[in-house]
């Protein structure tokens, strides 16, 4: 390889390593002492329980890792949202397994605690997987109620999900392994089975200290709503376990009985791997992404046998359409292109730019995969629509809203993979987090944002500096070079992949040569939903 190439390794590697330190501290949820005082109580952590749950030897894809990333820094932070999650095996099934770590606020619901559980639903909404909740939360976190009672997608929306997941006839098994108070109590109830370990698990709408506040009983938490309260008088729980591991044992056997979940199906052949290097997936992407690459080079080092059947391969080159298979699944896949090319009329044109005919080019393809049943894969490093008076003229807003259209209704599941730029328009257009992918994830090399940050810096700094004009001060070099400096330093911050993933615009932040497995794992999860709507466009100016 050349000096270029191991540049480029070098930076990719570089930003991949600092991914993985930020998860690793993740991975200490409250830290060191709050997890000692869990194994002094006979309890596992989140992350022990879920490995013991899982099948030796599979995989287990953990989603919204950097929820709450550097947020509520006050409030002595979030880690991981006070909940590890993600699509584990068990007993052979795959299911979306969602754990309170209790060593984060003794497991208190902060706002984006429920919108990662929320997303943990969706996800097993759209994809019919069954849902194992694993139970230890002292319920909303009190000082920042406001932010997670009363809304739509706040805390209530769980328990409508219970609800509407088991009208689908999605399974659901709640353990319950510590706290489980207040309204949080509902959710065990409203899953199908409830398991309750002796001694440490509880279910109450009121806590020993607040029933004696309210109503004078004096009472203990273990005869208030323990294990054998529920298992032998109220009736409400159907299992109770004197250990976490019997527990956990058991919940493998109910998983072992299930009956054969439906398929889509999407078809799927035996895998091959690529014939180009997936490590060479480090080298391809500039240095800070500030040059042009071949997309076609990342496609290759992804796809089975690195075979890439283009469709309009010499049309519409900012954007490469195709079909291909991702662990022998079959796939059409739509990616922007960052070389610089040419179109028919011999006309330059940037690549990471949408033009009338790369948008044309995809709404076509699109239409084309969910006629066939085919699920899609966005690879985005896009810059936004093109834009001028030749654009303008040519229709680019008509152009690019049939892609959107496309877009928005297509039907078959859509996979969106980050992988550079993701501005403007164009994250839309290439099915960003607006437009339902069943997943979506970020290269640590991602940045996502409603236009560049020179370009943004550059236009917030003229505002400021005319508002400051306008008020008679004078503003010299010295003080706008210092205005521009803090103005592109925070926006940068803004844009990066976990600026993104805290917030849960993506749903995790991969290592590159782990896309093809996370693309393979969501689609052995969108091929159990058999369940697929006809698909229309609507209504398009041609």
């Amino acid at each position: 390889m050349n000096a270029a190439f191991n540049r480029n390794e070098d930076w990719m590697k570089m930003a991949v390593s600092l991914a993985k330190q930020h998860f690793e501290k993740i991975k200490m949820g409250g830290g060191k002492k709050a997890m000692e005082k869990q194994r002094e109580r006979n309890k596992l952590t989140a992350r022990e329980r879920i490995d013991y749950l899982c099948d030796k030897g599979t995989l287990f894809t953990e989603i919204g890792t950097f929820a709450g990333f550097e947020m509520y820094e006050e409030q002595g932070g979030c880690p991981s949202g006070g909940t590890v999650a993600g699509l584990g095996y068990v007993s052979g099934r795959q299911c979306m397994i969602v754990a309170n770590d209790q060593t984060v606020k003794a497991g208190a619901w902060f706002p984006i605690t429920g919108k990662k559980n929320l997303r943990m639903q969706e996800i097993a909404m759209e994809n019919h997987l069954p849902v194992i909740y694993l139970v230890d939360s002292a319920g909303v976190f009190l000082p920042m109620q406001d932010e997670i009672f009363p809304d739509k997608e706040h805390f209530g929306r769980i328990f409508r999900n219970n609800a509407r997941m088991s009208a689908m006839g999605i399974t659901q098994i709640a353990a319950v392994m510590g706290a489980c108070v207040a309204g949080g109590a509902y959710l065990p109830i409203m899953s199908d089975e409830t398991l309750m370990v002796e001694g440490n698990g509880s279910i109450f709408l009121a806590g020993a200290y607040l029933v004696k506040a309210a109503i004078g009983e004096d009472i203990d938490n273990e005869t208030l709503g323990g294990a054998v309260t529920h298992t032998e008088i109220s009736g409400i729980a159907d299992y109770k376990f004197k250990t976490e591991q019997d527990c956990l044992d058991h919940i493998k056997k109910i998983m072992n009985k299930l009956g054969e979940p439906a398929k889509a199906g999407f078809d799927k052949i035996k895998a091959l791997p690529p014939k180009k290097d997936p490590n060479e997936l480090y080298g391809i992407m500039h240095e800070g992404n500030l040059k042009p690459y071949d997309m076609l080079e990342i496609i290759e080092r992804i796809v089975d046998n690195s075979e890439f059947d283009q469709f309009k391969a010499d049309y519409g080159k900012t954007i490469l359409c195709g079909y291909a298979r991702i662990e022998g699944w079959a796939v059409g896949i739509v990616a922007n292109q960052r070389l610089v090319s040419k179109n028919k009329k011999g006309e330059m044109q940037i690549g990471g730019v949408i033009y009338n005919d790369s948008a044309d080019k995809a709404a076509r393809f699109i239409m084309n995969c969910n006629q066939k049943k085919i699920p899609l894969v966005f690879l985005q490093d896009v810059t936004g629509f093109m834009v001028g008076s030749r654009s303008e003229h040519s229709g680019i807003i008509k152009d690019g809203a049939k892609l959107v259209n496309a877009v928005a209704n297509s039907v078959v599941p859509k996979m969106t993979i980050i992988v550079g730029n993701s501005y403007g328009a164009g994250n839309y257009a290439m099915c960003g987090k607006a437009y339902d992918p069943r997943f979506i994830y970020a290269w640590p090399s991602a940045k996502i944002a409603v236009m560049g940050g020179d370009q943004a810096a550059k236009t917030l700094l003229q505002i400021q500096v005319a508002g400051m004009k306008s008020q008679g001060k004078e503003v010299s070099a010295e003080v706008e070079k210092e205005l521009l400096d803090r103005i592109k330093a925070s926006y940068e911050k803004q844009t990066s992949p976990y600026y993104a993933a805290a917030r849960l615009w993506v749903d995790n932040i991969i290592d590159p040569i782990e896309t093809r497995q996370v693309i393979a794992e969501g689609l052995t999860a969108a091929n159990q939903n058999p369940q697929m709507e006809s698909f229309s466009t609507g209504v398009f100016q041609v």
